[in-house]
């Protein structure tokens, strides 16, 4: 094997370990939700992870930060689409099960295309639309249709939980240009920044660790804040990162479709979550749109 291979071979591999990641930051996020409420495992997370990055970013940057005005501004726009990712899929995982948020969070590379063609028309319309109703359609199937592991609320679960991947999708959109200017993972720790301090005022609003008492969260609950911190905020991004720069974003979305597939087999796995036919149809649907959206884009770059 060459060395150009093998670099490609750890790039592919890199953005595989970052999905699977993701998928089990699903089953970390519904498991910590037993102890904790949305906003404080939301904030002990961006918390935990936000001291991670800034570690890094001193060790790899020295500290070197220069930002226009313009900069902080859309950095702070930037910081609620994180706050919006991170904090509305906790909310909507209290009223669905996680193999409902995974599936869900796997239109994400279906949603950002389309908002991308609406909003700065990287690519025309024409070539992202079907794609997109497909995938609208396996969200929809397991958001109404209902089945055994849906939750209490399916419904209102699945709208909070794709708003946090329509949150997620406007943050990586706008992200494009100011990383032309400033390195990724400075980006990284600014928005997390941002999102960390102005969740912390909702701290009054929703209680339950803080109520209960530190001594009232078990191991595995304080395992999951852990794996939440340190693996999904902070080891996968930087392992996405590395992945996308050696095959880059287009070839990576692709391996990202990981992410509901490994939310699904581990909320069965370590949840016991019951996964029947309407879940494979949803993620059917939605890899198919995936899958469609990747052909089209593809062809028009051909």
């Amino acid at each position: 094997m060459t060395m150009s291979q093998s670099s490609t071979s750890l790039a592919y591999g890199s953005v595989a370990l970052a999905a699977v990641l993701w998928g089990g930051s699903i089953v970390a996020q519904k498991m910590a939700l037993t102890s904790f409420s949305a906003v404080e495992a939301s904030v002990l997370r961006d918390t935990g992870g936000l001291a991670i990055l800034l570690v890094t970013w001193w060790a790899k940057e020295g500290a070197a930060l220069r930002l226009s005005g313009a900069d902080v501004r859309l950095l702070g726009l930037l910081g609620l689409g994180v706050l919006g990712n991170h904090l509305l899929i906790l909310m909507g995982l209290n009223y669905v099960s996680g193999a409902v948020g995974g599936v869900i969070i796997g239109s994400s590379p279906v949603v950002t295309s389309l908002l991308s063609a609406m909003l700065i028309r990287d690519v025309p319309l024409r070539a992202v639309w079907a794609g997109a109703m497909l995938s609208f359609a396996g969200v929809g199937v397991v958001s109404v249709a209902g089945f055994q592991a849906a939750g209490d609320q399916p419904l209102l679960g699945s709208t909070l939980v794709f708003l946090g991947v329509v949150s997620w999708a406007l943050y990586s959109i706008g992200s494009r240009t100011i990383m032309e200017r400033i390195s990724p993972l400075t980006v990284n720790w600014t928005t997390l920044m941002v999102a960390t301090v102005l969740q912390i005022p909702l701290l009054w609003t929703d209680q339950k660790m803080l109520v209960a008492g530190v001594a009232s969260v078990t191991v595995s609950d304080w395992l999951a804040l852990g794996y939440l911190i340190v693996f999904a905020t902070a080891v996968a991004q930087q392992a996405w990162l590395f992945g996308v720069k050696g095959v880059g974003p287009s070839r990576a979305s692709v391996l990202g479709n990981l992410t509901p597939v490994a939310a699904i087999g581990l909320s069965a796995l370590i949840l016991g979550e019951t996964v029947g036919w309407i879940e494979i149809i949803g993620i059917c649907l939605i890899l198919a749109g995936v899958w469609v959206v990747n052909r089209q884009t593809a062809e028009l770059k051909g």
